[in-house]
């Protein structure tokens, strides 16, 4: 076969990788490429064959399953904004869904109430669900007492 027919599989390939995602077709358009190099080296059909055999058949079943295992891992550490969602504050000035002010992290954050229906009053320990830009989104880590006055 000639080389241009395995450069025309291999893109041809790439291109339904590209659209699936399945990182097998992208494998065997290396293989495919292995192939054309052997064609354009004057290789008969067969060798041709079986080296596209050989390699497509290494890719799928050695190298595709280490790449899938690393694109599954999560990332090694949160960074930035990132690295604070789900981290204790204080709330220093009332907070509520128009706006606020919470200790976090050594720093004052603007903040706003999770819940949009919430005001949470000072000195109450919050949990950090959210960043939006500079500003926290948070929920009491524990129930708010009942502002209510109690019958006795």
């Amino acid at each position: 076969m000639d080389s241009y027919v395995w450069l025309a599989a291999a893109v041809l390939l790439g291109v339904v990788e590209f659209l699936t995602l399945t990182l097998a077709f992208g494998l065997l358009a290396g293989a495919a490429l292995v192939a054309a190099v052997a064609a354009g080296l004057g290789a008969p059909v067969v060798v041709q064959l079986l080296a596209f055999a050989v390699t497509g058949g290494i890719g799928l079943v050695a190298v595709r399953p280490i790449a899938k295992r690393h694109l599954a891992l999560p990332p090694a550490s949160r960074d930035g904004c990132d690295a604070l969602i789900g981290r204790s504050a204080v709330v220093t000035r009332e907070v509520s869904a128009t706006g606020g002010l919470v200790h976090l992290s050594g720093e004052d954050w603007s903040a706003r109430s999770y819940d949009e229906a919430l005001v949470i009053p000072p000195g109450v320990r919050v949990d950090v669900y959210e960043i939006e830009g500079a500003t926290a989104l948070v929920h009491p880590s524990e129930p708010l007492p009942d502002p209510r006055p109690r019958e006795v």
